[in-house]
């Protein structure tokens, strides 16, 4: 159409009277009455092309605009947009209104709609139909009439609360899906969830908020288009039974008032589902608000002490871990079992910052049958409470007790005590004394670690020379120190410890091979045939690895089997020619670990040795550049010595 016909076009849409007279018309526009009818055709074509809506001219009477108030607002935002749509945006709206039409839709029309050529559309289709499939749906191509969707009510509804999903940066366009619906509608729905929210005293995360208020608005566009959603009779008795019905039922009871809308029964069972799988804010004042079946529970329980033994973590003593994870679970197992996927926007972040704790959680749950299917998306949240409870524990662990030798007097020494514990709140002093009281002082006193300004007789309990000042260089060389402390209240001093675990007969340089399972699986058999790891091994490792990609940044992946089928703990290392393909990463560097349980502690520093290899370009340039097992350890050496090692958990971002 031309500037005057849309122009027309707006009068009709926007004018306060219904019904419209040719020569008005021709008087508004400034042109005659012959060009009037004329661009009435034009505009009756374009409407048939791309719309439900009907021009509709009585001899006599006028013209007038047969239209819906939903499609008027989108026809208007379509024409008359200061912006041309991108790609994205355009397979955006096709998407939406495949999935909310009931009839198929031509190819043409959308080439029309959009200006773009048809093969440009016919690409679009393809993409669609790909994505679709996420939702199991499938995109139909009818001879002669268009395209349709094809697929259950629910499957539907799911992909159009997840079109935001069609944008590269999806978290930045929820907004995108808000500006499908009809404004009043938008707060309409949101004040009902606010208040929702107050009357059942239950408050949800921003995310699932959002979440809610874009599922509630398709349920409301799909009422109105008589595309119910079929609930089976044993489910509506389960749903009916949710502490979350109640909330539903008086939530729809809200909108049908509001809107003026009739809710079925199945509606309230649906959104009910929704509640419950959604995800809420959780503290020790909402505990008792939120309840888990018995089942669940026993699946948190195995979960955790699945989680123990590969970790040598006490995760049972965390009682906040137990009530988090049951809440959380519930709600997960809710959505899994009716189909209600949600998008981790954290999760390649959880991966990377994470990757010991997302391997051992993914582990972990492949023993346990009820989640062993569990998405990836579900399991990165998972990850965090184990995370969390991971730092809660770090921080429950006892004082290392120390005493302070000073040759200077008391004086010194409380001042050397004062500067110590505020530098080092997890050192307890429990005596400052001159060098000859220390024999008599041990024999009474359980120390850990012995301060002094002046060399002191060797004993079995570590001992560090500090100047009376206690310097910058002081508190570095404590803090080493400190970072070697580990639960058996014994130093390691931050010592390297992958170096014992890369053996000769376990690196391979200069390999190369078409996919990620050959390397895990020529790995795995390379340490089977050496005696490290029994047969099932390589099965555990391969499981693993299919079901999500083990890279964790950097250029590095650390694929892993069951410790339990470790003979002698190794760590095996390729060392790749050229970078593969790994997951959605590229990968340089491979290291298979394979190590058992009496290594415990040693697993810990090896992960955290890993993930300061991945944060350190310059280190994976040199392992790149080694050609031979020693040129390894020179780099390891190197490195341990430039850097102090972190936590091989990590921190939760704050």
């Amino acid at each position: 159409m031309n500037e005057r016909q849309k122009e027309m076009l707006k009068i009709l849409l926007t004018g306060k009277k219904e019904i419209f007279r040719v020569e008005e018309l021709a008087k508004q526009l400034g042109c005659s009455e012959k060009t009037v009818r004329n661009d009435l055709d034009q505009i009756d074509n374009f409407l048939r092309r791309t719309s439900g809506a009907k021009l509709i001219r009585k001899p006599g009477v006028g013209i007038s605009l047969a239209i819906g108030e939903g499609e008027k607002a989108e026809l208007f935002r379509e024409l008359f947009s200061t912006r041309s749509l991108s790609g994205e945006e355009r397979l955006f709206e096709i998407a939406f209104q495949l999935l909310t039409s009931r009839d198929p839709i031509p190819l043409s029309r959308f080439a029309d709609k959009y200006f773009v050529s048809k093969n440009i559309i016919i690409k679009d289709m393809k993409s669609l139909a790909c994505w679709l499939e996420r939702f199991r749906l499938r995109l139909v191509s009818k001879p002669k009439l268009g395209n349709m969707v094809v697929g259950s009510e629910l499957d539907k509804r799911m992909a159009l609360a997840h079109l935001n999903e069609l944008f590269p940066d999806a978290a930045c366009h929820k907004s995108y899906v808000l500006d499908l619906f009809l404004p009043h509608e938008v707060t309409t729905v949101k004040n009902a969830l606010d208040d929702m929210q107050r009357r059942f005293s239950v408050s949800f995360t921003d995310d699932a908020l959002e979440s809610l208020q874009i599922h509630a608005l398709i349920m409301v566009k799909r009422i109105r288009q008589q595309s119910p959603v079929a609930v089976p009779e044993k489910e509506r008795e389960t749903a009916v039974r949710q502490r979350e019905y109640h909330c539903s039922e008086w939530f729809c009871r809200r909108l049908a008032n509001d809107l003026r809308l009739a809710f079925p029964e199945e509606e309230k069972i649906y959104f009910t589902w929704l509640l419950v799988g959604s995800r809420k804010k959780w503290d020790e004042g909402t505990r008792d608000k939120f309840r888990w079946d018995e089942e669940t529970a026993g699946i948190v329980r195995r979960l955790i002490e699945k989680m123990s033994r590969l970790t040598f973590l006490p995760f049972a003593d965390d009682e906040a871990l137990f009530h988090g994870l049951a809440v959380h679970m519930h709600a997960v197992r809710f959505r899994m079992k009716y189909g209600l996927p949600i998008t981790n926007p954290l999760l390649e972040n959880i991966k990377k910052m994470y990757p010991y704790m997302f391997s051992m959680v993914i582990l972990a749950m492949e023993g346990i049958d009820e989640i062993a299917n569990m998405p990836e998306d579900e399991a990165g949240y998972i990850v965090l409470h184990f995370q969390a409870s991971a730092e809660r524990l770090e921080n429950k662990r006892e004082k290392v007790k120390a005493c302070i030798v000073c040759h200077m007097g008391i004086g010194m020494s409380r001042l050397l005590e004062t500067k110590i514990t505020r530098q080092f709140p997890d050192i307890e002093i429990l005596g400052c004394l001159g060098k000859a009281e220390l024999p008599d002082f041990l024999k009474d006193h359980a120390i850990d670690l012995i301060l002094s300004t002046v060399p002191v007789e060797k004993t079995e309990i570590p001992c560090i020379v500090i100047s009376p000042l206690f310097e910058t260089r002081d508190g570095e060389k404590l803090k080493r120190l400190l970072a070697g402390w580990d639960k058996g209240k014994s130093f390691v001093a931050g010592k390297p410890v992958l170096a014992n675990f890369i053996r000769e007969d376990t690196v391979f340089i200069g390999w190369q091979k078409e996919h990620r399972y050959e390397v895990v699986e020529m790995l795995c058999m390379e340490l089977y045939r050496k005696g490290y790891v029994e047969k099932g091994f390589i099965a555990s490792a391969m499981q693993r690895e299919r079901k999500s990609a083990t890279a964790i940044g950097g250029g590095l992946a650390i694929p892993h089997g069951d410790p339990s089928m470790v003979l002698r703990s190794a760590v095996a290392l390729a060392v790749l020619r050229e970078p593969m393909e790994w997951g959605n990463e590229k990968v340089s560097l491979v290291f298979l670990l394979a190590i058992g349980s009496r290594e415990k502690d040693e697993a810990r520093g090896v992960m955290k040795e890993i993930a300061l290899i991945s944060e350190t370009p310059d280190a994976v340039k040199s392992f790149m550049e080694a050609r031979s097992y020693q040129d390894l350890l020179h780099v390891l050496k190197d490195l341990g010595e430039e850097k102090a090692f972190a936590s091989p958990f990590g921190t939760l971002p704050q």
